[in-house]
């Protein structure tokens, strides 16, 4: 049976959040949390943003999820690739991808090792210096040299994009397309690539340079920004309600585990690597508490958090960048987060 999260946890999220955000990490954001087969809570704090006048966040209040794209986007298409015969974990990626003439040292990296943040490809990813080149980006990334051996782990956006790149050739597909079409089976339908409308309920992020607009309704990742918005790493919206939704199916699916995505689920929290002490990458997952929890992070101050064997989830939707460094103060809300359900 799920484990509800305690009145005790709510207070503390909600003091917590109310505190980050007098801290100035945020202009304000939405929690999300619950379990399988209950009703979703929602914490909102603060504003969505100055430009958005008294506007508070709310369940439809559409965020940049940044890397959480991986995680929303790209780890779930991989899975219906995977069981539609399109894939091999163990092949290189150079295998999925439209053919390559010359060497291409990161393409013989494994699909699994991309998804895995273990495959040496250089970690340092500059889309723009490939402006006014010739070749395809596929091959422009496959061409160059790995930076470590494969095996360690290191977070790796390009392999992301090449996954991406990968399941568009595959599928005869762009990836926003096969995105929106997954998304909608899920009855997630706020959640898209961008770029999306300026509009009071959708969240901006950064003003980059002083006097210049502040990104809004615009991918905040310049890599993604560069593909049009619609790339493996970064790109995607979406909101609280929605991605509390996939929370949900994901968690429903684990527990009925006679699915492909249920399946899915269970092979990805397999420990591939380890990050740090206490702390292992499964496929895609950032994997703690023994393995108990899996958990993603998006550089714009999101994270979506699960809890399979208490079927408990937690979704956190800020637009922490706002105020550029600042982002780091998000960091109590996050560590307590993991802390609450984590619990037993």
């Amino acid at each position: 049976m799920p484990v509800p999260f305690t009145a005790d946890d709510t207070t503390r999220l909600r003091d917590t959040f109310d505190q980050v955000v007098a801290d100035g990490a945020t202009p304000g954001g939405v929690i999300a949390f619950g379990t399988t087969g209950a009703n979703p809570q929602f914490l909102s704090v603060g504003k969505v943003a100055p430009e958005c006048g008294d506007v508070e966040p709310d369940q439809d209040t559409a965020y940049d999820i940044a890397s959480l794209t991986k995680v929303v986007a790209v780890w779930p298409l991989l899975g219906q690739a995977l069981g539609a015969g399109l894939l091999d974990l163990d092949a290189p990626i150079r295998d999925f991808l439209p053919p390559m003439n010359s060497e291409t040292p990161s393409g013989e990296a494994t699909v699994r090792q991309l998804i895995a943040h273990t495959s040496g490809l250089r970690a340092s990813t500059r889309l723009d210096h490939y402006r006014g080149a010739e070749l395809p980006l596929h091959e422009l990334l496959c061409r160059e040299p790995l930076e470590d051996a494969p095996g360690q782990h290191r977070y790796i956006n390009r392999g992301y994009i090449l996954l991406g790149l990968a399941l568009a050739h595959i599928n005869d597909l762009p990836l926003d397309q096969l995105g929106g079409a997954l998304w909608r089976t899920l009855g997630m339908d706020d959640t898209m690539y961008g770029p999306v409308a300026r509009t009071p309920q959708v969240a901006p992020t950064e003003q980059r340079i002083p006097g210049a607009p502040r990104i809004w309704g615009a991918p905040h990742d310049d890599n993604a920004g560069l593909l049009g918005g619609i790339a493996g790493h970064a790109g995607v919206f979406s909101t609280p309600g929605d991605l509390s939704v996939y929370a949900q199916r994901l968690l429903a699916a684990h527990a009925d585990g006679d699915d492909g995505l249920g399946e899915w689920l269970h092979a990805s929290l397999v420990p591939q690597a380890q990050i740090e002490p206490g702390l292992d990458r499964g496929l895609s997952w950032i994997l703690a508490a023994g393995g108990q929890v899996a958990y993603h992070h998006g550089f714009t101050g999101t994270s979506l958090y699960l809890a399979p064997r208490t079927g408990r989830y937690l979704v956190i939707c800020t637009n922490a960048v706002y105020h550029g460094s600042a982002r780091t103060k998000i960091a109590p809300l996050r560590a307590l987060a993991l802390k609450r359900i984590s619990a037993t």
